[in-house]
């Protein structure tokens, strides 16, 4: 990809599907009003990425073995065995790729093996640039209408262009799980590969204990930790103030006094 060209890049094959959305740094006003001003660790968190919605709603019944599948418009509950495609998406998909790729649309909706499994397309496509991936995961900070949990992935979608999609386990039985177009489903969020490669992760360090660390790790500790503790006019969040100041290039120390604030207030 072009250094021109964006470092991700989203191809939503279904027209119905609701555009990715810049995650929200207050998890859609969720957070507490205190995490939201002092505590930039939570926010930036709930911040970091693009936010990936189903391009319907729909609902998912699991009675232990069998799954079924209903949306508004359908008949009846359907039973999910062993996928099912997006209404009418086949013959959009057919009319749009090129003539050896009709039949080759991907399916919406898969079984998985596993009980109570079920893998769920997003209606999206992605791109990144080279050397860049995807961490597919649940939304950051917010929380899930629940009865399901996702699993996580990183794919390397500077080689793989294929169907964004997650794999959903469904936690309960006889009672009906609701995914909602309007609310996020996924949090996808771009990594450099050298962030989670064996490299990287095998250069770390343990401080066995307490006697092992050094003065520069106590004069460290006693700047974050105890100086603003002792200090009764601190203000609040002074570490989300600085780390706000990193981001935009601005000197974090300059004028600070402290630039951590205690636990509570991070």
């Amino acid at each position: 990809m072009p250094k021109s060209e964006p470092r991700l890049q989203f191809h939503r094959l279904i027209a119905e599907a609701r555009p990715p959305q810049r995650a929200d740094r207050s998890a859609l006003g969720t957070l507490p009003t205190r995490a939201y001003r002092y505590c930039d660790a939570v926010t930036s968190a709930a911040g970091y990425g693009w936010w990936v919605f189903s391009p319907m709603d729909l609902q998912l019944i699991w009675d232990g073995h069998d799954i079924f599948w209903y949306f508004d418009g359908a008949p009846d509950w359907m039973p999910l065995s062993p996928a099912a495609q997006f209404p009418n998406f086949s013959q959009a998909f057919n009319s749009a790729a090129p003539a050896e790729l009709e039949g080759c649309a991907p399916p919406f909706l898969t079984v998985l093996p596993e009980p109570g499994m079920v893998q769920i397309w997003t209606g999206l496509m992605a791109r990144t640039a080279p050397g860049w991936s995807l961490l597919v995961r649940p939304p950051a900070n917010l929380a899930t209408p629940g009865g399901y949990s996702l699993y996580e992935g990183i794919v390397e979608t500077d080689q793989w262009f294929g169907p964004l999609f997650t794999n959903l386990r469904l936690t309960r039985t006889h009672k009906p799980v609701h995914l909602k177009a309007d609310f996020p489903l996924l949090q996808v969020q771009p990594l450099p590969r050298e962030a989670y490669a064996d490299q990287t992760l095998n250069a770390t360090t343990i401080v066995p204990d307490m006697l092992s660390m050094e003065d520069a790790d106590w004069d460290a500790y006693r700047s974050t930790i105890a100086v603003p503790t002792d200090d009764p006019d601190r203000p609040f969040g002074a570490y989300a103030v600085a780390a706000r100041k990193r981001r935009q290039g601005v000197c974090p120390f300059s004028g600070m006094q402290t630039v951590n604030a205690a636990p509570a207030q991070v």
